[in-house]
C-alpha cells in the first residue's frame, strides 16, 4: 500500500467562489497525478485572513455543510478520491479554523477545529476546538487511520501524541506560516516520536507571512536497506505554488510501528501527572491566554 497525498500549495484567490472554482480544479489536477488523498493550506476559504471586525469575521464564515464545503465532497466521490478542504467555520460565539475530511464516497470522515489557536495574534477572534479526531479512511489502496492538526498544533507535542494514540497513522497538517528550519524540525520530531506519517501544506511565497516548503515525513528513521539511520522526509517543496505528491509506504510503516520503539511502546502514563495540571507559573504567564 502506497498513499498518494497531494500537497496544494496554491495562493488564495480573493473571494470564496474564486477560493472554490480553484480549490475544485487543483483537485482534478491532484487525480490526474494519481493522488489518493488532496490536503489544502488552512483556511483556504478566506485565504487565511482574519478581520479584525467581528461582525465581518462572521459574515466571512461558512458552515460545515455550506455549498463551500459540500462541493468538495461531490468532487471527492466523483473523483473517487479523499478530499481535506479547510474553512473559516461558522460557529457560535465565534468561527473557528478547520479542517474536513471526506473519503472518496463524499462522506465526512471528521471535522477537526484547531484547538490551539494563535491567541497571541488574529486567532484571539477564532473560538479553539476541544479535541482531536481520527478516522478510518477508505482509500484505493486500502484503509488506513487519519488524522489531523492544524498549523501551531504542530509547536505542541501532546497534539500530534494524542493522534497517535487514538490510532492516526497518517496525520494531515493544514499550515499558513513561515516554514522554516525549527517548524520544519518540529514536524521531523513529531513524526519520529509517535512513528506516523505526517503531511503538511503551506501557502506558497507571495502570500504574507508564508514561503511554501510544505513537507511530508514517514516517520521511519531505521530501514532493513540501512546500515544508519535515515532522513524521515518524503518530500519538501519549494517556495512555489504547485502540487506537490507526497508517496507514503504505509506497509512499510506499519511494519516498522509494529517493531520499534517509539509511539505507544515503552511509555509510562502514571508518571506524567503533572502534564494535566492547568497550572501556570512564571516565565509562561500571558494576560491573552485562553483556556
Amino acid at each position: 500500500m502506497n498513499l498518494k497525498v497531494a500537497l496544494l500549495q496554491i495562493m488564495p484567490e480573493d473571494s470564496l467562489e474564486g477560493n472554490l472554482q480553484k480549490g475544485l480544479e487543483y483537485c482534478r489536477k491532484s487525480k490526474e497525478m494519481g493522488a489518493d488523498i488532496v490536503l489544502f493550506p488552512e483556511m483556504l476559504s478566506v485565504g487565511y485572513d482574519i478581520p479584525e471586525d467581528i461582525d465581518e469575521l462572521k459574515t466571512s464564515a461558512v458552515s460545515s455543510d455550506s455549498t463551500f464545503v459540500n462541493s468538495f465532497g461531490k468532487l471527492a466521490k466523483e473523483l473517487n478520491m479523499a478530499i481535506g478542504i479547510t474553512f473559516l467555520e461558522k460557529y457560535d460565539p465565534l468561527p473557528r479554523n478547520s479542517i474536513c475530511l471526506f473519503d472518496r464516497f463524499g462522506n465526512k470522515v471528521f471535522t477537526y477545529a484547531k484547538v490551539h489557536t494563535c491567541d497571541f495574534g488574529d486567532e484571539c477572534r477564532l473560538a479553539p476546538g476541544d479535541d482531536f479526531y481520527v478516522g478510518d479512511l477508505d482509500t484505493e489502496q486500502g484503509n488506513l487511520k487519519i488524522g489531523s492538526m492544524i498549523c501551531y498544533d504542530r509547536e505542541f507535542p501532546e497534539s500530534a501524541r494524542i493522534l497517535m494514540l487514538k490510532g492516526a497513522e497518517i496525520i494531515l497538517v493544514p499550515n499558513a506560516c513561515p516554514m522554516e528550519i525549527n517548524r520544519i524540525s518540529q514536524l521531523r520530531g513529531r513524526a519520529y516520536e509517535n512513528m506516523v506519517g505526517i503531511a503538511t501544506v503551506n501557502y506558497p511565497k507571495g502570500k504574507p507571512d508564508c514561503n511554501g516548503h510544505s513537507t511530508a515525513f514517514d516517520g521511519m528513521v531505521y530501514s532493513p536497506s540501512d546500515s544508519e539511520s535515515r532522513d524521515t522526509l518524503i518530500i519538501e517543496a519549494g517556495e512555489q505554488e504547485g502540487i506537490y505528491i507526497a508517496d507514503f509506504p504505509v506497509d512499510e510503516i506499519r511494519k516498522y510501528r509494529n517493531s520499534e520503539v517509539h509511539g505507544n511502546a515503552y511509555r509510562h502514563p502514571s508518571k506524567y501527572k503533572l502534564l494535566i495540571s492547568e497550572n501556570i507559573e512564571e516565565p509562561f504567564i500571558r494576560k491573552d491566554y485562553r483556556k
